[in-house]
């Protein structure tokens, strides 16, 4: 995704605005004659998706993403 000057970080900031302005104010409304519809809900979380995937992956980890470890001893 090419997200032009701005960071991952900073676009998922902004994509995680338009999904808390989607599900405070609705998906549509109209004023008069005029309609609006806001972003699509599912494609906003897909971004947050990919981008939170970004944004992990920038991290130093030493631990493949959403990757645990369990230890069980006694056997």
């Amino acid at each position: 995704m090419d997200t032009g000057n701005y960071t991952a970080a900073e676009m998922l900031e902004e994509v995680n605005k338009a999904i808390y302005t989607v599900l405070a104010g609705g998906q549509s409304y109209k004023i008069g004659s005029r309609s609006l519809t806001r972003a699509d809900l599912s494609l906003l979380y897909n971004m947050k998706n990919d981008l939170t995937a970004q944004v992990a992956a920038e991290e130093d980890s030493r631990f493949l993403d959403d990757t645990y470890i369990a230890v069980f001893e006694g056997r």
